[in-house]
């Protein structure tokens, strides 16, 4: 059997997506699975043993551009892929595979994508609230129960891969390393105030830790605003790597301290220490799966709003969330 993926446009679902990919192999002795996914979300596909060649999505967010999707769907064609599962629920993303003329083409019905989608599942959303759950239900027949428990989602990162980073970026390793990843691509709501990054930073460094920021060009101004506020203590890495490159130095660190965000999920699939920040978001969708994660959560009445800001102006949600309680969960999961 020849399977292509549709994947999912955000960094943590596309991870998140990695026990589908393991259950298709488990179903299909011999499975060759390919991906399809844009370029910013590839190095973790290239991360996960399940995936063979990944091949490039140009379509920006809403773009159409039907003159090269025709263009890409005959590549694809080219290639006799027997079924794919198609992740995003958008009717763009049905139409390339559609017009790739690829026979078995699985997913949910999403947006009403009648015949693009002809092997099609409805969503239960009580019965399966986590969407890593949701992913993995298209490994069934429509209607069929999701076998459980699910393996966490898992990413490769090696010592040889580890060495071949910290020399392309001239690092040398710490004795001791915590990471932060203080960015959060949806929006402001999520994101734990820099000035308590840096607070947790002057602890930290005080118990002998290196803290190492970690994001994209977009999270360089808040990293540097914790660099400000915590002097001499922390390496600005934001916008500094690729994506694959902190996919390795996140494997190095004794501990991760994350927005709900992306790197967040790479973290826990990566099984590294982990202290989760919740605020606008909900760990019950996307909770990062890992046994050796802990969720930190104020649970005020007013969240999870889902909002990318808050909508009362006061961000109670992640601002009392103090630098303290922070750090003792830090000590915590340090000591296990």
């Amino acid at each position: 059997m020849k399977a292509l993926i549709v994947a999912p446009s955000w960094i943590g679902d596309t991870i998140m997506a990695q026990p589908l990919f393991a259950r298709l192999h488990a179903r299909y002795p011999g499975l060759q699975l390919d991906a399809l996914a844009p370029r910013w979300v590839a190095p973790v596909l290239q991360r996960m043993s399940e995936i063979g060649e990944v091949i490039d999505s140009p379509f920006g967010h809403g773009q159409l551009s039907l003159k090269t999707r025709w263009r890409l769907a005959r590549q694809l064609a080219a290639k006799s892929y027997d079924t794919v599962y198609v992740l995003p629920n958008s009717l763009k993303s049905a139409l390339l595979p559609f017009m790739a003329g690829i026979p078995q083409r699985i997913g949910f019905t999403g947006e009403s994508r009648y015949g693009l989608i002809n092997v099609r599942h409805s969503l239960d959303k009580q019965g399966l609230p986590l969407m890593v759950e949701r992913f993995a239900q298209l490994a069934e027949p429509p209607g069929a129960p999701l076998p459980k428990p699910l393996a966490f989602p898992r990413i490769r990162s090696n010592a040889a891969e580890q060495q071949r980073t910290l020399a392309e970026l001239a690092l040398e390793r710490p004795a001791h390393i915590v990471a932060f990843c203080p960015g959060a691509e949806y929006g402001p709501a999520k994101r734990w105030p820099a000035r308590h990054f840096a607070t947790l930073a002057q602890k930290l460094a005080e118990r002998g830790f290196a803290v190492w920021l970690f994001g994209s060009p977009k999270d360089r101004a808040v990293a540097e605003e914790i660099s400000r506020l915590a002097p001499g203590l922390c390496r600005n890495l934001c916008g500094g790597t690729s994506l694959a490159q902190a996919v390795d130095l996140l494997a190095l660190a004794d501990l991760v301290v994350c927005n709900d965000s992306g790197l967040m999920h790479v973290a826990a699939a990566l099984d590294q220490p982990l202290v989760a920040l919740y605020g606008s978001s909900s760990p019950g969708f996307t909770p990062p799966l890992s046994a050796q994660a802990d969720i930190l959560s104020r649970q005020l009445e007013c969240s999870p709003c889902f909002k990318r800001e808050c909508p009362l102006g006061h961000l109670d949600c992640l601002n009392q969330l103090s630098p303290e309680m922070v750090y003792a969960a830090c000590l915590k999961r340090i000591a296990q």
